[in-house]
C-alpha cells in the first residue's frame, strides 16, 4: 500500500508541475519591451499615489495624459522632475456650453431640424465660424501657456455617439452654411429644394462627393492646429484619440458617418491614439481585439513601430470598468496587446475611475515595470 500512495504522490506531483508549465505559456509575455516609449496614465496625475511618496519611476510610468482645463504650472513642474512626459488633451467637437449663446452652431440632421444629441453626445458643426475661431484661441493659448509635450485632439468627429457596442450616428449637418460651403468648396449646385429633399440627394447620389468634402472639413481643422503649434511649440508632438474602428467596420463609417479621414490627417499628426477599449466595444473577453485593431492602423498607414519612424501608434486601453467590468484578471493581457508592434507606447483608461481598484492598479505597475527596458 505504501508503494501504491507513493505511486499515486508521484503522478499528482507531475500533473500539478504539468498545468502550472500550461498556466504559464498561456499567460501574456512579461519580459522587457523597449520599442514601448511610452508607458502612460489618462485622466491625470496619479495623486493618490504621489502622496504615498511613491514615485512614477517606481510606478513604472513616464508619461501623463490630462484634461487642457485642469493643467496648472505646479503640477507640470512636480512631474516633469520625477521624468515623466506631459500631455494634454483638448476638446474640438463636444464644448456644448458654447450652445447656450450660439444655438446656430447645433448639427443640422436630414429633416432640416437640430439633430439631438445621441445618447447626450453634443457635436457642433464644422463649419461655424466663430466656434472654430474659439476652440483654435484656446488651443493656442494652452500651448503658449503649460510647458507640455504634445497636445492630443479629443472628440474630433462629426455629432455622433460611437464609444459603445451600439453606436448611434445620425447624418449631419445640413445647416445653410454647410450646404454653402460645400458647394463653395467642391464647385457643385444644388438645387433650390427644402432641406430633407438635398440631404436624400447628398445621401444618395452625390454621397461619396459629400462624405469626402466632411472629411475635408475636420482635416482641414488638424491642418490649423498643426499650424498652431509650429507657431508655438514646435517641439510638441501632436496626437488624436480616434475610433478603433477599421475603414469597413459599420458600412465604412469611421469616414461615412463620423468624417474621420486618418490617411489625410497624418499629414498632420504625430501620434495615433487608437482607443481600443475592449470591454465597451462589447468584446470583454477577447483582450486579443485591441492588438488585432492595433495591427490594422499600422498596415493602413504605413506604421510598423520601427525606430525613427515620423508617425507613432500609442493606443489607450480600458482598465477601468465602462459598461462592462474589466477584472483584474484582464490588467496583463489588456496591456500585452496594447504593447504589441506597431505600438510604441501604451497609455491606460483612466484614471479617475481606476485609482480605486487598488489590485487593478498595482496589477498595472507590475505589468509597467516588467516591461521597462
Amino acid at each position: 500500500m505504501t508503494h501504491f500512495f507513493q505511486w499515486t504522490l508521484y503522478l499528482t506531483v507531475c500533473l500539478l508541475l504539468l498545468q502550472s508549465v500550461v498556466l504559464r505559456s498561456a499567460e501574456p509575455e512579461t519580459e522587457p519591451r523597449p520599442h514601448i516609449k511610452i508607458r502612460g496614465i489618462y485622466g491625470g496625475a496619479p495623486t493618490q499615489l504621489l502622496e504615498q511618496n511613491r514615485t512614477l519611476p517606481e510606478l513604472g510610468v513616464n508619461a501623463i495624459f490630462m484634461g487642457s482645463g485642469s493643467l496648472t504650472q505646479d503640477r507640470i513642474q512636480q512631474l516633469k522632475q520625477q521624468g515623466a512626459n506631459v500631455f494634454a488633451e483638448f476638446n474640438t467637437m463636444h464644448v456644448t456650453s458654447y450652445l447656450k449663446e450660439h444655438p446656430d452652431a447645433a448639427p443640422i440632421g436630414v429633416d432640416g431640424k437640430i439633430c439631438p444629441p445621441p445618447h447626450g453626445w453634443q457635436g457642433i458643426c464644422p463649419t461655424h465660424l466663430g466656434y472654430r475661431k474659439y476652440r483654435m484661441d484656446e488651443f493656442r493659448r494652452v500651448l503658449k501657456e503649460y510647458d507640455i509635450d504634445g497636445i492630443w485632439l479629443d472628440y474630433h468627429h462629426s455629432h455622433a455617439s460611437w464609444e459603445r457596442a451600439e453606436p448611434d450616428m445620425p447624418d449631419t449637418c445640413f445647416c445653410e452654411r454647410c450646404l454653402k460651403q460645400f458647394q463653395r468648396d467642391t464647385k457643385t449646385s444644388l438645387p433650390d429644394a427644402p432641406t430633407s429633399q438635398l440631404a436624400q440627394q447628398l445621401l444618395g447620389k452625390q454621397k461619396a462627393v459629400w462624405t469626402q468634402w466632411r472629411c475635408d472639413v475636420f482635416t482641414d481643422w488638424v491642418r490649423e492646429f498643426r499650424s498652431i503649434i509650429d507657431e508655438t511649440r514646435p517641439q510638441a508632438l501632436l496626437g488624436t484619440f480616434h475610433c478603433p474602428w477599421t475603414d469597413t467596420e459599420f458600412e465604412g463609417a469611421l469616414k461615412n458617418k463620423l468624417a474621420i479621414d486618418l490617411k489625410a490627417q497624418a499629414k498632420y499628426v504625430d501620434v495615433f491614439s487608437i482607443m481600443p477599449y475592449h470591454a465597451r466595444f462589447n468584446h470583454p473577453q477577447d483582450p486579443a481585439w485591441i492588438s488585432r485593431q492595433t495591427a490594422w492602423l499600422g498596415k493602413y498607414l504605413g506604421i510598423k513601430g520601427t525606430p525613427g519612424e515620423r508617425h507613432k501608434i500609442w493606443p489607450i486601453v480600458q482598465l477601468s470598468d465602462w459598461g462592462e467590468t474589466v477584472p483584474v484578471e484582464q490588467v496583463q493581457p489588456v496591456l500585452e496587446h496594447g504593447t504589441r508592434l506597431p505600438a510604441t507606447g501604451v497609455m491606460v483608461f483612466r484614471w479617475g475611475s481606476l485609482h480605486p481598484q487598488t489590485d487593478k492598479v498595482e496589477a498595472m505597475i507590475k505589468y509597467y515595470q516588467s516591461i521597462k527596458p
